[in-house]
């Protein structure tokens, strides 16, 4: 089963009790009452990042895709917990080292404290960050409205190529390779827009599991579908100028996740405010389809024409 049915089947009932626990279906616990916003994530060597050569730029990953969640729902993320599984040959004295300067930078960078954690030994690296933030309010999964536009920040697709020129799977120039190498370790996260998105936003998710599959997530309760144009889903100037050298097709690489940009719906009478926090802010946001009704199935349109939406799925874990 994918994770989601294993959520449903098994963990659902059991937080019925707990309000904040948003019933499970939401990227963060929200505990209104106290202002307290958490969101846990757990990273697995071969899962999601190829192995641990490169520890400073590993670390650097996880805590920017850690971070991201609280981002997304409107929230500053402030204080996480790390908890490491590994080895010795692991986390040598250099490695160590190694991260520990990477955590320095990226806490300065986000604002950022260190507040706890563990570490176990295990025969693979493992990471689980728990990061927490204060707000009086989130945004929320399910809450779009019909005739919402669908909007995305930043850009998509960088992260799956690096992700597939780290694994040595594509023919790219080594210029090139570099960039999205970097794209796929340092993901350039909107994070400015946590302070704003609360201002036209209806509802919200960062984009990790791959732009469907987190559009279905983000309105999975809901009598509501989605339309989405495959040419309006904004790309790096990179990534078209390898499709086009290497004559490639761009949509293989825009659903495969690990973007960690914000994908969120608002109503059209809020199109100008957006426009003028993105410029102000130097924010690339990106109008890239419509909410509609649920007699009306999903889509993603090149043109006039719908695609086959199961060519398009995104990443999910299985057991």
């Amino acid at each position: 089963m994918d994770e989601f049915k294993l959520i449903n089947n098994y963990f659902q009932k059991i937080s019925k009790n707990n309000p904040s626990a948003k019933n499970l279906n939401d990227d963060v616990f929200f505990d209104k009452k106290n202002k307290l916003v958490v969101s846990v994530d757990t990273y697995n060597e071969g899962i999601h990042f190829p192995n641990f050569k490169n520890p400073s730029l590993i670390i650097k990953k996880i805590i920017r895709s850690s971070i991201s969640d609280l981002i997304a729902k409107g929230v500053k993320p402030e204080f996480y917990f790390i908890s490491g599984s590994g080895n010795k040959n692991h986390f040598t004295k250099k490695n160590l080292n190694l991260i520990s300067q990477s955590l320095k930078r990226e806490q300065k960078k986000y604002n950022l404290k260190l507040s706890g954690g563990d570490t176990t030994n295990s025969s693979k690296v493992s990471f689980s960050i728990t990061t927490i933030g204060f707000s009086n309010n989130i945004i929320e999964r399910n809450k779009a409205k019909l005739n919402d536009d669908i909007y995305v920040t930043g850009n998509i697709g960088d992260s799956f190529l690096g992700l597939k020129a780290i694994k040595n799977n594509i023919k790219i120039d080594p210029k090139l390779k570099k960039y999205f190498i970097n794209q796929f370790y340092s993901p350039k996260l909107p994070y400015k827009i946590c302070k704003e998105i609360n201002k036209f936003a209806n509802t919200s998710i960062d984009i990790s599991d791959g732009l469907l599959s987190d559009m279905n997530k983000l309105i999975n309760k809901q009598k509501l579908s989605f339309e989405i144009f495959l040419n309006k889903i904004p790309i790096s100037k990179n990534l078209k100028f390898y499709s086009k050298k290497y004559n490639k097709k761009i949509y293989q690489y825009l659903f495969s996740g690990d973007d960690y940009q914000i994908l969120f719906t608002a109503p059209l009478k809020k199109k100008f405010l957006i426009k003028s926090i993105a410029d102000k802010m130097n924010q690339k946001i990106t109008l890239i389809g419509k909410i509609n009704n649920g007699y009306k199935k999903n889509s993603l349109k090149l043109g006039n024409k719908s695609q086959n939406l199961s060519k398009f799925k995104g990443y999910s874990h299985k057991f």
